[in-house]
């Protein structure tokens, strides 16, 4: 159950995080409304996540996982620009929290 937390706590983040773009300066409402709900929400589902998660591994999966998920979101809601430099490092953090999950014993 932890791991389900620790994914809903991601999924909140990059709600939120996406929710600010969208705010655009803090001008549109409805938006700002959506990271006040998306980020306490992720902080929830991340400390229910702990329990049973090293803060160490669930940190790394929560901060990698959500880099990936909103780089992601970026380039496809906002056309931001992806170089192979850009998606080489993005590739390294994946690389990275896939490490630590295999070494997490």
């Amino acid at each position: 159950m932890s791991w389900l937390y620790l994914f809903i706590a991601i999924a909140c983040e990059i709600f939120g995080t996406t929710c600010l773009k969208l705010a655009n300066g803090l001008t549109e409402k409805v938006y700002i409304i959506g990271a006040a709900i998306g980020y306490p929400l992720a902080f929830l589902f991340f400390g229910l996540s702990l329990k049973n998660i090293e803060v160490s591994l669930g940190y790394a999966v929560w901060s990698g996982v959500g880099i990936i998920g909103t780089s992601i979101l970026g380039t496809i809601l906002f056309r931001e620009s992806i170089n192979p430099t850009k998606a080489f490092f993005i590739g390294l953090i994946f690389v990275g929290v896939i490490g630590i999950n295999l070494n997490k014993y």
